[in-house]
């Protein structure tokens, strides 16, 4: 008994530590840290430097704990803080510290032009360095630094930004010899999610989509970078695809500017500022920001959803590393713009590979209510908006994209692994039981379906993808034949969505802005507010919802620690949330889109 009461004694001032002092010690800490913010960006006269090195996110997290382990930057604060300083006389420049590897080709589309619309103030932007290696992406990384005014790298760095790569790791070899058996249904052939555990090499229309959407990427960063850096396309394409080279090599066929050390551009970019310019770190100029708010007139509302697509409300984990899209969030998001009378129209941000077709559905009837409640919804899409993403913007009055933003993949899946024979060969007897119909241990991995169950399954495969057809046909005016034949599952990029009709433009945020305005009947040149929903979540409401909504919140307190030093752990838990959107009897609007860095 006395180890008891010893035992309940810790763990009462274990909960008391961490939800009483650490909060205020992390309130003391974020306000020192808003503090030293302002501090330095009090200079007369400042050079932002934003690093990208550590990724970027697309959106900003609702939930103060959000973001733990990941990139600290997204693309849209990015966007946001750019614009702000086109207009603040202490920032006289910016210096970019780019990636060495690949970043999301979308993502480069987007901040080149926020970079441009910089530049266009009269203000300089330069981009720095420390090599260009060959990592997938890399060649949307040299995207974003030709669209700076100037182009330094570090001496003896390596610029092998040749061209554009991916690999796929196909499992059914694996799968034979230890008898493991993927069942899955696919609408339809390009509809690539699930193909690794089916197949031991890409599929002549896994190959022909892939390399389609890999070509558009590759043609337009050269196509930007080509026309930013004033070379013929077909120059600039023969000079990257010859190297690698240093980066001196690099200066000589003018795929950069100047050869030189960190140290010495920031030193250049403060002659250039003036006398007492200092170097500010983009984050902190960012946090410290305050954004004062018209308090009247018409205001635009602007709904973010980033992440996988699920069903429920956006409080299952205060300290998620990834972002997820929470369908009744949204659709509350949606409900509270309609009800506000200032908002005239809505941008709808979306960045979601997919996921749930229930939620998908749910979020669609919230964009449909908006239109029907006379308030013009127009999509700005981001890294992705494919399959269930797709699903979200179809509705829309008006889509935006960006030329590399990879899309549509309209198309369903779902399945489920037959384990028995695996588990019997280490002496494990797996048994069913079961009550009702035939269709109630469909999905039970013990053993494959029978072909009653496979024609049933097959049947609700076709009805979801039957749905998804005719909200694409209804919600983009295309004859549900069309839909049809461009669909099947593909991937395509924004810029090959525009001349399907998927899309409506190509363009960023400020594009889809610019756009909802007039949908709205509110003058170019008129400013306007802007009311983000959901709206962020202060401390202590993320901190209550900890406390109180789930095990699954407790575990992430208890486990915070691990996972944040662990890249195996965290890898662990990124395959097991993919494993989830496919589990058993569940279909999945989930695109097949590869990872990028970020």
């Amino acid at each position: 008994m006395k180890q008891f009461f010893i035992t309940v004694g810790g763990v009462f001032v274990g909960l008391l530590l961490f939800f009483v002092v650490v909060p205020f010690l992390l309130l003391g800490a974020i306000a020192g840290s808003i503090q030293g913010a302002a501090e330095k960006t009090a200079a007369q006269s400042a050079v932002l430097e934003l690093d990208l090195r550590e990724g970027l996110r697309d959106q900003d997290s609702t939930s103060p704990f959000g973001g733990f382990g990941g990139p600290s930057l997204s693309v849209m604060r990015v966007v946001d803080a750019l614009r702000a300083a086109e207009k603040d006389n202490k920032v006289k420049s910016v210096l970019v510290r780019l990636p060495e590897g690949g970043m999301a080709p979308a993502a480069a589309d987007e901040l080149r032009q926020a970079f441009k619309r910089f530049r266009l103030a009269g203000k300089p932007i330069v981009a720095h360095s420390q090599g260009l290696y060959p990592d997938g992406m890399v060649v949307s990384t040299y995207e974003l630094g030709a669209a700076t005014g100037e182009f330094w790298m570090q001496p003896n760095a390596s610029f092998q930004a040749t061209g554009m790569a991916t690999s796929e790791m196909f499992l059914k070899r694996l799968f034979d010899r230890y008898q493991v058996r993927a069942e899955y249904e696919q609408r339809y052939e390009y509809k690539n999610a699930v193909n690794p555990y089916l197949y031991d090499d890409f599929t002549p229309a896994h190959r022909e989509s892939t390399l389609s959407w890999m070509t558009s990427i590759f043609n337009s960063a050269l196509n930007q970078a080509a026309r930013d850096r004033r070379l013929e396309p077909a120059a600039l394409k023969a000079a990257i695809e010859g190297g690698p080279w240093s980066a001196e090599e690099a200066r000589a066929r003018r795929l950069i500017d100047r050869v030189g050390g960190v140290a010495e551009v920031e030193h250049a970019m403060l002659e250039r500022a003036g006398r007492g310019a200092k170097i500010i770190d983009f984050e902190d100029y960012a946090a410290a920001l305050v954004v004062t708010e018209r308090q009247s007139g018409p205001a635009i509302a602007v709904i973010n959803a980033e992440g996988p697509i699920i069903t429920g409300r956006g409080e299952s984990d205060p300290f998620a590393r990834e972002s997820v899209i929470h369908s009744d969030e949204i659709a509350a998001a949606f409900e509270k713009a309609i009800e506000d009378k200032d908002v005239k129209a809505i941008v709808f941000r979306v960045s979601s590979p997919g996921g749930s077709d229930t939620a998908s559905e749910q979020i669609g009837a919230a964009v449909r209510a908006a239109k029907a409640a006379g308030k013009p919804v127009v999509v700005s899409m981001g890294t992705y908006a494919a399959s269930g993403g797709y699903w979200i913007s179809a509705d829309a009055s008006h889509i935006v994209a960006n030329p590399s933003t990879l899309t549509g993949s309209i198309g369903v899946f779902g399945g489920k692994f037959v384990l028995g024979d695996l588990a019997a060969r280490f002496g494990v007897d797996m048994r069913d039981l079961s009550v009702g119909g035939e269709y109630a241990n469909a999905f039970t991995s013990t053993s494959s379906f029978t072909p009653a169950q496979r024609a049933a399954f097959a049947k609700w495969m076709d009805r979801i993808y039957d749905s998804f057809i005719q909200r694409v046909s209804e919600g983009r005016k295309i004859p549900a034949a069309r839909v049809r034949e461009i669909a099947k599952g593909r991937v395509w990029t924004g810029a090959q969505a525009l001349q399907l009709h998927l899309v409506d433009e190509l363009g960023g945020f400020n594009t889809a802005v610019a756009r909802a305005k007039a949908l709205a009947r509110i003058p170019a040149d008129q400013e306007v507010r802007f009311k983000r929903f959901p709206a962020e979540k202060t401390f202590f409401e993320a901190l209550s919802e900890a406390m109180g909504v789930s095990e699954t919140s407790m575990r992430s307190l208890s486990t915070i620690g691990y996972i944040l030093t662990d890249p195996h752990a965290q890898s662990a838990l990124d395959q097991i949330a993919e494993a989830r959107m496919r589990e058993g009897g569940r279909a999945a609007v989930l695109s097949d889109t590869p990872r990028v860095d970020r």
